[in-house]
């Protein structure tokens, strides 16, 4: 993951011998060769995905010409990855968002004891739909059990105590919804067990130097454009525990005139759910030296 971009541009490197300095790590070795289950850890995932993002947003910068305050309408990013938003706008340094995803990852695992929660993806359900399965399990079992992440595409991922999202599958499969996913997390984002973490990161963004982003930040739980930095501090608070509206976001930005998204670091799912989204908007994915070509001709 981002070994290419890093062998390729000089100012990649740089992208990631800055997240190692900022971590007292060499979390580069470990995003480009592994292992696996070591990338996969939550503290270090979080940073690890925002570096690639990072180093992606720079290529494109001095070798593709990208200026954020001219090209962007906005910018967004999904959970950690709005993170990497602010950072790619100016508003975060590339060492306080790495130093800041570290705590954030950690203090996720460290709030609910590994498997006392669970995550669950539904698909061919709407958000309401989702909802009502998520508190009738709440209801049904007295655990935590809420929507966490609203995709788009008809997918929504429900979070919470495993007693109560399990029992939201087996409501889910009552109610006629395609498929219900047990999802392979360490932690149960983006609900109510996450309280202990958001008060950690409360305490941590209290400190952090946030300044205005280059371009409005389309915040996760609001759906809505952000660029005063005491309302990004807030926001990002609020986000440990609340749900992540990515459908209302790529809607919101669409319904205000964007018809391009671009997509920056490891992977091609947000692009992926784009059209499921709104049909006609375009998007493309860059994560690779060979991708430099397609966003030239994309945009």
């Amino acid at each position: 993951m981002g070994r290419a971009l890093a062998d390729n541009f000089q100012l990649a490197r740089a992208v990631f011998e800055e997240v190692d300095s900022a971590l007292s790590q060499s979390l580069s070795r470990v995003i480009f060769e592994g292992p696996e289950a070591e990338l996969t850890l939550t503290a270090n995932a979080q940073p690890a995905l925002m570096a690639v993002s990072l180093a992606a947003v720079r290529v494109l910068e001095n070798e593709a010409g990208l200026d954020l305050s001219r090209d962007a309408k906005f910018v967004a990013g999904h959970s950690l990855g709005e993170y990497s938003a602010l950072c790619a706008a100016g508003a975060l340094s590339l060492s306080d968002a790495a130093r800041l995803l570290r705590l954030r990852g950690s203090a996720m695992q460290a709030a609910v004891p590994v498997g006392a929660g669970a995550m669950a993806a539904l698909l061919g359900v709407e958000l309401d739909a989702a909802q009502e399965i998520a508190a009738a399990a709440a209801g049904a079992t007295g655990a935590v059990c809420q929507v966490a992440n609203d995709n788009g595409g008809g997918q929504v991922v429900l979070s919470g105590a495993r007693a109560g999202v399990e029992k939201a599958m087996e409501i889910a499969k009552e109610r006629g919804v395609k498929r219900a996913v047990l999802l392979p997390v360490s932690a149960p984002f983006h609900c109510a067990l996450m309280q202990p973490a958001a008060e950690a990161m409360k305490d941590a963004l209290a400190d952090a130097a946030i300044g205005r982003p280059r371009a409005p930040v389309v915040a996760n739980v609001t759906a809505a454009p952000v660029s005063e930095p005491e309302e990004i501090r807030r926001l990002l608070v609020e986000q440990v525990t609340g749900a992540v509206r990515w459908r209302e976001s790529v809607a919101f930005m669409a319904g205000a005139g964007v018809t391009k998204f671009v997509e920056c670091g490891a992977g091609k799912v947000l692009a992926g759910l784009l059209k499921r989204i709104v049909p006609g908007v375009t998007g493309i994915s860059v994560g690779a030296p060979d991708d430099l070509a397609a966003y030239s001709a994309f945009v």
